[in-house]
């Protein structure tokens, strides 16, 4: 008679999955808004908003993952940071159309699952969701055997969130003249991580746990900074001033994310001259002999966000930016032409 097998046998561990969940049950409830009408481990996650004061309610999602940062988590061994990296990009992304987030789901999979691994993602994500004030309402864990290398997962995340149709920036008010406005960022936030291991462990040989006279820290710690979140300050603004449009600079950096907050007939210019680039930024292009093109086309290069917004209000958006904790910069202006950027 052949001999019995079972699920974990095959490498799934179905009570190793159950027990990270039970760890997981007060993080998760702590992120729950007054509409959230599921518990934890339901089928489906609900949510009833609250439409007060809304006429036209629109819903905005976006989905994302936080890429080959990972591999900076599973060389350090440290995994509370990448929960607020997906959880802070996602965000940012829907509120760059206006939108207030309202939930999240997160996935995370793995070849062996640890529970002590998924807790301090988690963890992470649900500090980041009470933060962004949305609800963790639901997740997938999943444990692939086979799929991935001993002691890595994957990590994606799914937000919802609402805006009233009139109050939607979708840059159509953009026009020549108006300003542009950098927030700035806190290190590389979530991309460009392939090129920055390849310069620093494959052609610098150097470690996660170098000192970095340049950084005054260790190198590892200055790369898992957590992306930013922009969504308190922003909304602010987005009530006080007039906003005609709004970029996240992630992936594809200036060249690709600006033009998406322009209309057919404008382009934009940025003067790089205008706030001072990190030293993380110079040195990753130092020592990678990066082009300058390709560095503002790689990173954000010290701004994380940008604003669109009549050239008149630039100064009182920037000073309330300060009184807000983030520092912004007037770092371009916008001209009649096509839907590009220029770094000049």
């Amino acid at each position: 008679m052949s001999e019995k097998a079972t699920y974990k046998d095959a490498g799934v561990d179905i009570d190793a999955a159950n027990e990270a969940v039970l760890r997981l049950k007060d993080y998760i409830k702590s992120t729950f808004t007054p509409g959230v009408l599921t518990d934890v481990g339901a089928f489906g996650g609900m949510l009833q908003p609250d439409l007060s004061g809304i006429e036209r309610p629109v819903l905005v999602a976006s989905i994302d993952g936080v890429g080959t940062k990972l591999k900076l988590a599973f060389m350090m061994n440290r995994h509370d940071t990448v929960g607020f990296d997906i959880v802070n990009h996602c965000v940012n992304d829907i509120l760059v159309q206006g939108a207030k987030p309202l939930f999240f789901l997160d996935y995370f999979a793995t070849g062996q699952l640890s529970p002590l691994v998924v807790v301090e993602v988690v963890k992470g994500i649900a500090e980041a969701c009470r933060a962004a004030g949305c609800a963790l309402i639901g997740g997938e864990t999943a444990e692939m055997p086979g799929i991935y290398l001993a002691g890595e997962y994957d990590l994606a995340g799914c937000i919802v969130g609402l805006v009233d149709r009139a109050k939607i920036i979708d840059g159509s008010k953009v026009m020549p003249g108006d300003a542009l406005i950098g927030i700035a960022s806190d290190g590389l936030h979530t991309n460009g991580f392939s090129l920055v291991r390849h310069i620093f462990f494959d052609k610098m040989k150097w470690r996660v746990d170098q000192q970095v006279p340049e950084l005054n820290c260790l190198l590892g710690d200055a790369l898992l900074v957590p992306h930013r979140l922009y969504t308190k300050p922003v909304h602010t603004l987005l009530n006080e001033f007039y906003i005609h449009g709004m970029a996240h600079i992630t992936g594809g950096g200036f060249y690709d994310n600006v033009p998406r907050a322009l209309p057919e007939d404008c382009q934009a210019v940025v003067y790089r001259r205008n706030w001072e680039v990190p030293a993380l930024f110079r040195l990753i292009q130092e020592l990678g002999n990066v082009p300058e093109p390709e560095m503002y086309r790689t990173f954000n290069m010290g701004i994380g966000y940008v604003l669109v917004v009549p050239r008149e209000q630039s100064n009182a958006i920037i000073a309330r930016l300060g009184k807000l904790g983030e520092t912004g910069y007037l770092i371009g202006e916008v001209r009649k032409g096509s839907r590009e950027v220029q770094v000049l």
